[in-house]
Formats: structure tokens, sequence, C-alpha cells
């Protein structure tokens, strides 16, 4: 069992305090684009206030880090030619490793990373992984924005200013997809990369099976 953190009251959503919880937010703010630091912090805000209407268990630390790094593999410093959210997952566990957390905290908080964008597997795994992923997902779509009080996504908002978040978001993306298409197409960015980038094309995975050398 892991001992129960104390708490703060931020932006109105009571938030675990602990100061593993600091120096991922720290992390966080010294990796990452303003517009992305004020995303994470929204998404954890958002992934704490859902776990307190659902009642739902979970260690409030590991999906803290989760939540809070969950974009870093955005950041120029990360890039490398996989997925974006496996070079964020790779360097959140590297963060929890280095922290002292255990291997099973550790994965966790990867899982969270690589999954957060896909959310029709990490919606359906532990608890602290599907709380994130929530949280991320109310920020970014707006999935879920009914549960809330207008009030509070209001304070929410105001503490962590969106930056023209719709805009960037687009635009870093779209530079995966032109400069690094190979990491893109089994995964969201291809619809940026298809809507917006001139020339992309994604492989059709239909080839690959039926392309594969056998004969049935």
């Amino acid at each position: 069992m892991h001992t129960q953190p104390g708490t703060r009251i931020l932006a109105g959503v009571v938030v675990p305090d602990t100061m593993l919880i600091a120096r991922a937010i720290d992390y966080s703010r010294q990796t990452s684009e303003p517009y992305l630091f004020n995303h994470s912090m929204r998404s954890w805000l958002f992934a704490c206030k859902l776990a307190q209407l659902k009642g739902a268990g979970h260690d409030g630390e590991v999906m803290a880090v989760a939540t809070i790094l969950h974009d870093i593999g955005l950041a120029k410093a990360l890039k490398g030619p996989l997925r974006f959210e496996v070079h964020g997952a790779d360097a959140a566990r590297r963060f929890g490793r280095q922290e002292g957390l255990d291997e099973r905290r550790c994965q966790l908080i990867w899982d969270g990373v690589a999954l957060n964008s896909t959310p029709s597997i990490a919606l359906y795994k532990e608890a602290e992984v599907a709380l994130s992923t929530a949280g991320i997902a109310l920020d970014w779509g707006g999935w879920g924005y009914e549960l809330l009080a207008p009030e509070l996504v209001d304070e929410i908002v105001e503490t962590f200013p969106r930056l023209g978040m719709k805009q960037r978001f687009t635009e870093d993306v779209c530079q995966l997809a032109a400069h690094r298409p190979a990491s893109t197409y089994d995964n969201f960015v291809k619809d940026f990369g298809e809507r917006f980038v001139a020339g992309y094309k994604a492989p059709s995975l239909v080839d690959a099976l039926l392309g594969a050398p056998f004969t049935e």
C-alpha cells in the first residue's frame, strides 16, 4: 500500500501534493512548450476531478506523473524515429526510475503516456491509465465535458490558459506528419497529415496483410 499523500487545492480541484508530483510539474514545465504544459496541467486537474466524481480508487502519484508528462514526447529534445508517445513514455519511465519508483508503478506511467492517444485501449486498462486518458481526452477533444460544472472548467482554463492550443497542436503534429511520416501511419497523427500536409500518403494496412509472404 502507498502512503496517502497530502493534498492541496489547485484551480478549485483537490489534488495530491507530493515532492514527486512537484518534480514532475517542474520537468514538464522545463521540457514542454507553454501551451503543452498548460494542456497537461488542465488534463491532470480534469482527471483528478473525474476520479472524485466516479469514486475511483487509484494511485494519485502515478496518475499525476503520467498525465503531467503525457506530451513530453513532442519536445524537440526527445524527437526520434518512433511515435512521439513512445519517446515520451520512455522519458517518463526514466523519470520514475530516477525518482525511485518500483517497476510496477513505472510501467503504469509508461502505459499512461504511450496509450494516452489510444482511448479505445487505455480507458479499459488500470485505473491510473484510464483516468489519465479520460482527463486528457476531456481537455483535448471535449469528451466528458458535460460531467463537470462549467464554473469549474472556467476556473481551470483561467488558471492554465489554452494559449491557442488548437492551432499550436495542429502545427506540431503536422510537423511530425511532414518530417517523420513513418511514425504517424498507425495513429491519430495520420488524420492531420491527410488533411493538412501536402503529399502525405499513409500506406494501407490492408495491403500489408494481403501482401504478406504467405500463401493464405
